[in-house]
Parts: structure tokens; sequence; C-alpha cells
């Protein structure tokens, strides 16, 4: 019991950290890449009204808020555990994934950034959060 609350709060902690890192660089994205002009997203209907209007620049930041967001909240979340198991970083990974597919039903994004954001951004930076987080606990023992 106590290993499964142990890996509940690693999870917790971990999609915590992973969606801090996820609006952090939203945000800052939108500093970096300027919006055309006249475009709203500070709705969800501006948004979906201004995605045609989006280069492929303007998916640069959401791409790296999804992979840098998981890969720090699985690296948290197996930091957190403190054991061998991957179990934690995998659920982060299967949670921002699924926030990653329901964003292609709400959002009208090209089907390239769809495929693209859905086959590399969650999964894999999970896992890679996962193996820096079990490189570092070596490294420190």
């Amino acid at each position: 019991m106590r290993t499964f609350l142990k890996g509940l709060l690693a999870v917790v902690l971990g999609f915590i950290v992973g969606s801090a890192v996820n609006m952090g660089l939203i945000l800052l994205g939108g500093r970096v890449v300027p919006l055309p002009a006249g475009v709203d997203t500070s709705t969800t209907e501006g948004l979906k009204a201004a995605m045609p209007l989006f280069g492929p620049a303007h998916f640069v930041f959401p791409f790296l808020a999804h992979a840098l967001g998981t890969l720090a909240g699985a690296f948290i979340a197996t930091l957190v555990a403190g054991r061998v198991s991957g179990v934690p970083a995998l659920v982060i990974g299967a949670l921002f994934l699924a926030g990653g597919v329901a964003s292609c039903f709400m959002l009208p994004a090209p089907r390239w950034f769809e495929v693209l954001d859905v086959l590399l951004a969650y999964l894999p930076f999970a896992w890679l959060g996962y193996v820096l987080a079990r490189r570092r606990d070596m490294i420190r023992r």
C-alpha cells in the first residue's frame, strides 16, 4: 500500500510540474513567435478561428511545451517514486498523451502537427524523462 501511495504522489507531483512547464512554454511561445495581426487566442473560439492563419513557426512552442512538459513530469515522477519501475513515468506520458489526443479533436491544427505531436511528444519524452532520472539516480550513488 505504501508503494502505491508513493507512486500516486509521484504521478500527481509529476503532473503538476509537467503542466507548469507546459504552460510556461506556451506563454513564452506567444512572446517569441508573434501572432498574426488581429488574432485573439485568449478563448478556445478565438484560437480555433486563428488556427488557419498560423504558420509552422507557431507550432514550435506548442510541440516543445508538450514534449518538455511530459519530460519534466516523467522525470519528477521517477525521482519521487524512487524505484526502478517506469510505471509513474509511463502514467505521466499516458496522461499527457490523452490531453494531446483530446486537443486534436478540439482544435483544428494541421494534420502534420497532430501526427508529429501525438507520436513524438508524449511517450518518447516520458521514456526519456524516466531514463534521465534513473541515470541521475545511478550517478548519485
